[in-house]
C-alpha cells in the first residue's frame, strides 16, 4: 500500500456542541456561525494542499465544515463507516446529572476493557470500531491518493486513532480534540504516525469570535 498524508479533521461547532447537547450519529445538526468561521479557518490555512479527495462522515457537519473544498470540486465521498457514535436514547437532549453519573461509569467499564458497553439503542467503541475497519480499509485502498482530506466526529476519531496507532481502546481518551482540530497523520511501510495532534493553529485569528460565542 503506498504512503498517505492524511488530514484528519473533526467537524466545527455547532449549537448542540454549544449548549452541551447530545449529537452523536441521530442527530444531523448543521454548523452554527462559530463553526462555520472555524470552516473557513481551516480553509484559508490550507487551501494550498492539492487534496486527492476528500471523505467525510454522513452527517452534513462534516460535509459544511469542508464544504469549500468540496467547492473547488474536489472528489468527496460520503462513508458510513465514519459516522460519529451512536449515543442512542440521549440524542437530542441536554446532559443531565444522571447522564453524568451513567456516562462516567460507561467510561471506567471502557477503561477497564469493557468495550461492550453502550447506552440503551446506541453504539458500543467495538461496535463503532468494526464498521470504520472497513470504512478505512475502503478508503486506503486507493492508493492513487497521496493527500486525503477526512472529516468525522469527537468520540469517533478516539476510537479510529486507536486503531490506526494499536493503542488499546481503554487508552482512547488520550486522544484529546477540540472542534476544527487537526490530527496530520502520516502512513508509511505499513504504519501511522502522528504529525500533528489535535493541532488548531489556523484558528488562531477566530480566538476572538469564539470567546463571545
Amino acid at each position: 500500500m503506498a504512503s498517505k498524508k492524511i488530514y484528519l479533521i473533526r467537524h466545527g461547532e455547532t449549537d448542540f456542541n454549544k449548549k452541551g447537547m447530545v449529537q452523536g450519529s441521530g442527530i444531523d445538526s448543521s454548523l452554527n456561525q462559530l463553526g462555520n468561521a472555524q470552516a473557513k479557518a481551516f480553509y484559508d490555512h490550507y487551501a494550498h494542499i492539492t487534496f486527492d479527495k476528500i471523505y467525510t462522515s454522513k452527517l452534513k457537519r462534516t460535509h459544511q465544515s469542508v464544504d469549500q473544498f468540496i467547492q473547488k470540486g474536489l472528489p468527496w465521498q460520503q462513508l458510513w463507516g465514519l459516522n460519529e457514535i451512536s449515543w442512542g436514547h440521549k440524542e437530542g437532549r441536554r446532559i443531565t446529572d444522571s447522564d453524568n453519573e451513567q456516562y462516567i461509569n460507561m467510561l471506567l467499564a471502557w477503561q477497564n476493557g469493557d468495550y461492550s458497553q453502550k447506552v440503551i439503542g446506541g453504539e458500543s467503541p467495538a461496535e463503532v470500531q468494526e464498521r470504520q475497519k472497513t470504512a478505512w480499509k475502503y478508503l486506503m485502498e486507493n492508493d492513487h491518493e497521496k493527500n486525503i482530506l477526512v472529516c468525522m466526529h469527537g468520540r469517533a476519531i478516539r476510537i479510529l486513532l486507536c486503531l490506526l496507532l494499536n493503542v488499546e481502546l481503554k487508552e482512547m481518551d488520550q486522544f484529546e480534540h477540540r472542534n476544527l482540530c487537526l490530527y496530520l497523520l502520516n502512513y508509511e511501510n505499513g504504519k501511522y504516525s502522528v504529525e500533528k495532534r489535535n493541532d488548531i493553529a489556523h484558528l488562531e485569528k477566530i480566538s476572538a469570535l469564539e470567546k463571545v460565542s
